[in-house]
């Protein structure tokens, strides 16, 4: 299948930097396992599986003999039948046993649902499966708490619903015998820690009422998915199936980099524009296609856009459908049975779709910018071609993410280089979840919660009236719910959430940590958002809301900021050639003072403003590189206005977007500063910080890979083809002339003589 065939060069003026075909792969299959009970068998006949791949038969023995599991294969590969087969054999060997299925999602306990549904049909018992989250109506939770052999729910409401009303679910804490854990590497960063939490306090609930569960977790491809099972279910013995049997049919990936339209800015041609004129002729064709945008707002747009393309049609508004959260439950089952049927052409999604929903066999993907990971990458491209040969094409913006990716390839291609990591002893953490679990049961003097030695946060919490301790156990002492309390996607401090006002009824676009909003959100901020211009109107900081409307103006705003680090403790250092390495706490202290505003293209100052907002300061850890002296001065430091100034913080920028990548995170859960003389360490100095308080595991990993990321931010600053340095490789600060040679000389410092 050419390319040519659907990329006129004429038309796509842009360069593709990836045309790679994987090619098909026959199925690895074998027998049912000898155990296995006839009727379940039967029902698997019914549903035509006469055999079971290799990793299912694989995953079956390893749950059947006691251990903890983590499946890894590809999209579509069958890894619900992993754990819905050991489940449904102990349920037909014992009606009394029960099961927890976990997902990230609504969406996705729905769809689970309607699987399991169709599996059980026709076995000897009535297994009573239901989804018990929100959505649930009051009169079927009595139900599903008496009588439910297999609860569907979700971690937010595992950790608000069920565990703090545990005596209303004695059947199924003190019967529980599996506990499915699916999208596995959707647990990493804060949230991944925040469930680690929950995970404690439910097998402490389970220990309470005499069970220990056996936990089974799916996953998509990450580099470390054992490690990431055993920090989040805190169990040694957790085996690891990866190696996947499913057929797959052939799969031709592309990476489009959109013709630059400003070389000085880094500035390119609109993905949305570009997506939209590749996928516009398929959905024409007759081709099921599916188009992954960013944001909500997208989706709109290019659901907008493919509805006009796709005109004269009458049906058009049918044939292409969107998909996102915000849509009613109704609404998105209907567009999942038109992808399955075949009715609907094209679907517009956010990340909604993303994981392992059931809606057929499309046949195109197209990703309008990079999803954040190399696993949501692949699981976006896997959506097509679940059971046939399919095209998936990744369309770059102008983010220094897209740009590292699509000029980097063989990133993509190689050995994952991403990372769940999980820190569920961060002190704020574990603090608001153990006053949970000491609301749920009383702790005993010397019980820990989890791995976690909690004796001094009881103390505290007796001090401050939280907690009382009697007679050797420690009890909840207040009104309050204390779950209610722990938002399971942030820690303690409000987002600032960002609300478009130009809308009949005013919608949330967005929304922005406490610490980075005085630099972007301020009063007369021109806010960028998904490559839209936005003026703030209103910052009210005490809700912690901006109130901002779409405008179209020729300059851009930019916050005066002083940001200073203070090294509170180092827990490890390493000298190096010209640059050293450290990690450790820090505190961030950032006092937003005034802001410009700046004409594009001239770069001219045409207006300023003051900006009355509180000094923020963030104890966390960091990971901070320092540059020795002689190398400084060997670099050409000589006066105030040198470009190694401007090299120092495109150093910075660079260093925290290719972070990301490594950690599976988004750039906005890193901060970076770069100061020509650190009050800590008297040097030039770079930190790579979290915005969360106390940090949840980032800042040690980065340490430990100080070396590849100085050659992959080096490789980002120095493919960029723009000519001195622009927002996509070196970072706002792109204006002082020598400032990306002097970026790459540092980031390849320690190469160079000093």
């Amino acid at each position: 299948m050419s390319i040519g065939a659907y990329f006129d060069p004429s038309e796509y003026p842009g360069d593709i930097t990836l045309d790679h075909v994987i090619p098909a792969a026959p199925a690895n299959f074998t027998t049912f396992p000898s155990d296995l009970r006839p009727e379940l068998a039967a029902a698997l006949q019914r549903r035509g599986i006469e055999q079971l791949y290799s990793h299912q038969a694989e995953a079956y023995a390893a749950v059947r003999s006691g251990r903890h599991l983590v499946v890894v294969t590809p999209t579509a590969s069958g890894k619900t039948l992993c754990y819905n087969l050991p489940v449904l054999q102990r349920l037909l060997e014992n009606p009394e046993r029960r099961a927890l299925y976990v997902y990230p999602t609504k969406a996705l306990a729905q769809d689970q649902l309607a699987e399991l549904g169709a599996l059980k049909s026709g076995l000897p018992i009535e297994v009573r499966v239901d989804t018990y989250d929100g959505d649930t109506p009051p009169g079927r939770r009595t139900a599903i708490r008496e009588g439910g052999h297999i609860v569907m729910t979700n971690p937010d409401m595992l950790h608000t619903g069920l565990l703090p009303h545990h005596t209303r679910w004695r059947r199924l804490f003190s019967s529980l015998e599996f506990v499915v854990i699916d999208e596995l590497h959707t647990y990493r960063g804060l949230f991944g820690s925040q469930v680690a939490n929950v995970i404690r306090r439910l097998k402490r609930i389970c220990a309470f009422y005499g069970s220990r569960p056996t936990f089974i977790c799916a996953s998509a491809t990450i580099r470390n998915p054992r490690e990431l099972a055993r920090r989040l279910l805190e169990e040694d013995d957790v085996a690891l199936v990866d190696r996947s049997g499913a057929p797959r049919g052939e799969r031709r990936l592309i990476f489009y980099n959109p013709p630059l339209v400003n070389r000085e800015l880094g500035v390119r041609r609109s993905s949305m524009l570009e997506a939209r004129r590749i996928a516009a002729p398929w959905i024409r064709g007759g081709i099921q296609t599916i188009v992954f945008c960013r944001s909500r707002l997208q989706v709109e747009v290019m659901l907008s856009y493919l509805r006009q393309d796709l005109a004269p049609r009458l049906d058009a508004s049918k044939r292409v459908r969107g998909y996102r959260a915000g849509y009613l439950p109704l609404h998105r089952r209907e567009i999942e049975a038109g992808l399955r049927d075949g009715q609907i052409t094209g679907v517009v999604s956010t990340n909604a779709l993303e994981l392992g929903i059931d809606i057929g066999t499309l046949q195109r993907a197209v990703l309008v910018g990079y999803p954040g990971t190399i696993a949501s990458t692949w699981q976006q491209l896997g959506r097509a071609g679940r059971r046939s040969g399919s095209i998936g094409v990744f369309v770059a913006s102008s983010s220094p993410l897209d740009q590292f990716i699509v000029r980097h390839p063989e990133y993509f291609l190689g050995t994952d280089p991403e990372e769940g990591l999980i820190d569920p002893d961060n002190l704020l953490l574990l603090a608001g979840h153990l006053q949970a679990g000491l609301f749920e049961l009383p702790f005993m003097d010397g019980e820990r919660l989890g791995a976690a030695d909690v004796r001094e946060l009881l103390q505290v919490f007796e001090e401050d009236g939280s907690a009382t301790h009697s007679a050797g156990r420690w009890f909840w002492s207040r009104q309050a719910f204390p779950a209610e309390e722990v938002h399971l996607r942030r820690i303690l401090a409000d987002n600032v959430v960002i609300i478009d006002t130009s809308q009949p009824r005013p919608q949330v676009i967005g929304e922005m940590d406490q610490f980075t909003a005085p630099v972007l959100l301020h009063e007369e901020a021109v806010y960028l958002h998904e490559g839209a211009q936005y003026h703030v109107d209103r910052l009210d900081w005490d809700e912690k809301k901006a109130y901002v409307r779409p405008v179209e103006v020729d300059y851009y705003t930019d916050a005066l900021a002083s940001v200073s680090v203070q090294v509170l403790e180092t827990f490890a250092s390493a000298e190096g050639d010209g640059l050293s390495r450290s990690h450790g706490e820090v505190k961030i202290t950032s006092l937003a003072s005034m802001f410009k505003k700046i004409r594009f293209h001239t770069h001219e100052n045409i207006g300023a403003g003051p900006i009355h907002l509180p000094e923020q300061t963030l104890h966390t850890t960091g990971y901070w590189i320092t540059v020795d002296p002689a190398l400084w001065a060997s670099l050409g430091r000589e006066s105030l206005d040198h470009p190694m100034e401007a090299g120092l913080q495109g150093m910075a920028h660079s260093l925290r977007h290719v972070a990301s990548l490594r950690l599976m995170c988004d750039p906005r859960d890193l901060g970076s500063v770069a100061e020509v003389r650190s009050i800590t360490t008297q040097l030039p100095t770079v930190t790579v910080f979290e915005v969360y308080p106390g940090g949840v595991g980032f800042a040690s990993r980065l340490y430990e890979l100080h070396r590849d990321l100085l050659n992959d931010a080096s490789a980002l600053v120095r493919d960029c083809p723009c000519a001195a340095g622009c927002p996509s490789c070196v970072g706002p600060l792109h204006l002082v002339e020598g400032a990306k040679e002097a970026c790459l000389k540092l980031l390849s410092a320690s190469a160079l003589p000093v």
